[in-house]
């Protein structure tokens, strides 16, 4: 008798069954994952936001501590930035050079909005210039995503 003869491997019944249960935990952990991309948006208007706010502190105070005159533009990086009441316009010459990288958002009418989101209106983040002795106003929507 040789070795050969003692080794068996898998029946199609216990491969089938294997298969058949990563098919349904498969089924299972689909949608979870799919649930992300919704997640994933949100995330990604919030961190957008953040980086508004950001970029228009940084901006207010390089034209503060430079000793601008009002309305006068500030370079950021290399970027001229278009001022109105010491804090960036609600333009792309404003908040958008300010910001320099809105990769995944589209920017238009003063609000950067979610690229591939459910409800682009309903998945943005709005940017209003500063009033006179003011600050901008930034508003998140994430409703859509």
């Amino acid at each position: 008798m040789s070795v050969l003869q003692n080794e068996r491997g898998f029946t199609l019944i216990e491969l089938v069954m294997v298969i058949v249960i990563l098919g349904i935990l498969a089924a299972f952990a689909l949608p979870r994952f799919a649930g992300l991309e919704v997640e994933a948006r949100t995330a990604a208007v919030n961190g957008l936001a953040g980086s508004v706010r950001a970029a228009a502190a940084i901006a207010h105070s390089k034209s503060l501590a430079q000793g601008l005159a009002e309305g006068a533009s500030v370079t950021l990086e290399g970027q001229v930035v278009t001022m109105d009441n010491f804090y960036p316009t609600a333009d792309a010459p404003g908040i958008v050079a300010a910001l320099q990288d809105t990769t995944g958002f589209t920017f238009a009418a003063g609000a950067f909005t979610k690229n591939g989101a459910t409800t682009p209106a309903s998945c943005s983040v709005a940017y209003a210039a500063a009033a006179v002795n003011g600050s901008p106003t930034i508003t998140v929507v994430t409703t859509g995503c």
